[in-house]
């Protein structure tokens, strides 16, 4: 990361941590590296029950220890991420296949 390089890494970890709305979108496409789950965990302890997180998934929650790769971080992290956290669960087709014409989802007229 650049931001290590330049010594950027601290004032952009700063900077994430006074933001009062963090959105993480789509969490859980790959698994974390160990490097990324030291700096989620700093992150998250900074903003926990000070500033709001949004997060966005297409992962189920029950697999988020999973891709977080490491159980202690796993635990330490989604502890602090889901302990207070509001769960909002979608249901139902893409809104992207619903938007093209020609979908068999697409609304009847």
């Amino acid at each position: 990361m650049h931001a290590r390089a330049d010594g950027f890494y601290g004032k952009l970890m700063l900077t994430l941590a006074k933001t009062d709305l963090l959105i993480l979108d789509d969490w859980g496409l790959a698994p974390l590296g160990d490097r990324e789950r030291r700096d989620l965990l700093e992150l998250i302890e900074d903003r926990v029950g000070r500033r709001a997180t949004l997060i966005t998934s297409q992962l189920p929650v029950e697999h988020w220890h999973a891709s977080i790769g490491d159980a202690t971080f796993g635990d330490a992290i989604l502890d602090r991420l889901v302990h207070h956290a509001h769960r909002i669960t979608l249901t139902g087709g893409s809104l992207r296949r619903l938007a093209t014409p020609d979908s068999p989802d697409s609304p009847a007229d």
